[in-house]
């Protein structure tokens, strides 16, 4: 294998909404594993006889994990879902040690506003356990945006809702562009998530905003927080093709 590639070995794996397979992935070697909330991995493999890679964002918190987990969008005629369908429990995989620089840091920062779609919000559920720790210890506020089609493609929407009961300082909300619940509840919202982020009061000088998912949101993001009075070194993003 090349330099900083791994093999790694299908686990196990569920289907948490309709299209949407979350895969956990042991290590074969056995060595530690090691990654910053907010990195990807690099899967490696060969099709019709070429060879391809695609890049998919670690889903656990990598505090005492001994998996790298992801959470997978099927895409039809997509080469990389289609091989990650058919891989079975104990089949295996390489890949590239994670890298990327989606990552939270350490700065001086009164709320965290994270943004996503779909499978945009892999990165943030890695983030779950530092989050949990800076609301706690530092009064550090945070607001999830998960834009998707219909209730039905919310991913983790009990573990969202759980650390919203848990943390009065943590605030959930689903937004859905075609499909409505009958009674929505007071976090769930019609419309694209780029609408939930037009009505939000923000504060560009004490707010940071994470950007993550379909392209076209995160271009018109961008657009509505530079209105807003945001510089760019206040908003991160990462764009999923």
């Amino acid at each position: 294998m090349a330099r900083n590639e791994i093999e790694l070995q299908l686990r196990s794996f569920r289907d948490v909404a309709p299209g949407t397979r979350h895969f956990v992935f042991a290590r074969v070697d056995d060595e530690p594993v090691k990654f910053h909330p907010g990195q990807f991995l690099m899967m490696h493999f060969e099709s019709d006889g070429a060879a391809h890679s695609r890049s998919y964002s670690l889903a656990n918190d990598p505090a005492d994990a001994d998996t790298y987990e992801l959470s997978v969008a099927f895409v039809e005629g997509g080469k990389g879902s289609r091989i990650l369908w058919a891989l079975q429990p104990g089949e295996r995989i390489r890949a590239t040690v994670p890298h990327g620089r989606f990552v939270l840091r350490q700065e001086p920062v009164r709320r965290y506003v994270l943004v996503c779609t779909g499978t945009g919000i892999a990165p943030y559920r890695a983030m779950v356990g530092e989050l949990t720790r800076r609301m706690r210890d530092e009064g550090l506020r945070v607001a999830l945006l998960l834009g998707v089609r219909e209730p039905a493609d919310l991913l983790y929407a009990e573990e969202w809702l759980e650390l919203m009961h848990a943390y009065p300082s943590f605030s959930f909300h689903a937004c859905y562009s075609r499909i409505q619940p009958e009674e929505p509840q007071p976090w769930e919202r019609k419309g694209y998530v780029q609408g939930a982020i037009a009505d939000m009061t923000l504060e560009p000088e004490h707010d940071i905003v994470y950007l993550c998912g379909n392209p076209n949101m995160v271009d018109q993001a961008i657009e509505l927080l530079t209105e807003k009075g945001y510089s760019p070194l206040a908003v991160r993003r990462e764009k999923y093709t």
